[in-house]
């Protein structure tokens, strides 16, 4: 139990130092901006840059793994798409608000920190094809539903903002950038190789701290029905279905199907709330929802780290 908290207890205590902040000094939210832009533009593309330009390129291209965990994440968000119509009378907008945030695990902010913390350098591959792929397929249905939803806008406008928000995701590029870089065996000179170490090294903590404002300048609203369901599939049951498939699959490394698992187990993401404001449909609720899902999860996220730390999972041959 020392090596979960130790573990545990500096991830969620960044968070709660940024929450903390955000309650006790009244700033700005605008004063964010430029800390956002440093995580998501500078030093989370550096991480994955680093990281697995380092890697050897077979390594890059295990499709089973990709398929079990994408279609984990699809049913998911297809499990919580029917929530969503149900508590909120057919309301198709809605509905796919809800479905983000059963599906949306925090890969960007929490992932990286989270699973290489745990399980060290082995986990930057399993971690970036999560990361991609889930983020591809999220980015691609969201847009869709809300386009069938009503939202008024071409399909050649839609399908344009698809590829735009998949291909031209920082965290992506910076992917592909690695991926190219490792298959090529290329590497940077040695003053670009500091500077991107330096980057990569302020990743996880200016990322927590940043989510703790974020989720600390958030109003709650009325907890209804709806968002413990939501929760309880993003929480419980999406990491235990991704456990699940994969081991079925089999013939995966530990650490991969450890990185698979602490993925999926992640609060709903902040980019929950953005895409509600963005289609200006659901957005206290999905609000709360973050804020909610990100209380609970230190509870249900320390417990998958217990059982991981201490081997206590089923293992597979």
């Amino acid at each position: 139990m020392q090596q979960v908290l130790s573990l545990a207890l500096p991830f969620f205590g960044l968070i709660f130092i940024g929450w903390a902040t955000a309650k006790l000094r009244k700033l700005p939210a605008e004063g964010l901006a430029w800390l956002n832009f440093f995580i998501v533009y500078v030093s989370l593309p550096a991480l994955f840059f680093q990281l697995l330009s380092k890697t050897p390129i077979e390594q890059l291209t295990n499709w089973s793994f990709i398929v079990g965990t994408t279609f984990s994440t699809y049913a998911v968000f297809a499990v919580s798409l029917l929530v969503g119509i149900l508590f909120n009378a057919g309301d198709l907008r809605s509905a796919t608000i809800v479905a983000v945030a059963g599906a949306y695990s925090n890969i960007g902010y929490m992932g990286p920190g989270l699973t290489l913390a745990a399980l060290g350098p082995e986990a930057t591959v399993p971690t970036a094809l999560v990361f991609c792929f889930d983020n591809a397929m999220l980015f691609t249905l969201a847009p869709l539903l809300m386009a069938l939803a009503g939202e008024k806008q071409s399909p050649w406008s839609t399908a344009i903002a698809i590829l735009k928000r998949i291909f031209l995701h920082p965290f992506i590029l910076a992917t592909i950038v690695g991926v190219a870089a490792a298959a090529l065996h290329v590497r940077p000179p040695v003053i670009i190789d500091k500077m991107l170490t330096s980057l990569m090294q302020a990743a996880a903590p200016c990322a927590l701290f940043a989510m703790g404002v974020t989720v600390g300048l958030r109003p709650v609203e009325k907890i209804t029905l709806e968002i413990p369901v939501v929760l309880f599939i993003k929480l419980i049951v999406h990491p235990v279905l991704v456990f699940l498939l994969l081991t079925w699959i089999g013939g995966f490394d530990r650490v991969w199907l450890m990185t698979a698992l602490l993925m999926a187990c992640l609060p709903p993401a902040l980019n929950v709330y953005v895409i509600a404001q963005q289609y200006h449909s659901h957005v206290s609720q999905a609000s709360t929802i973050v804020l909610m899902g990100t209380l609970v999860s230190v509870v249900t996220v320390t417990g998958f780290l217990w059982l991981v730390t201490n081997d206590l999972l089923p293992h597979v041959r």
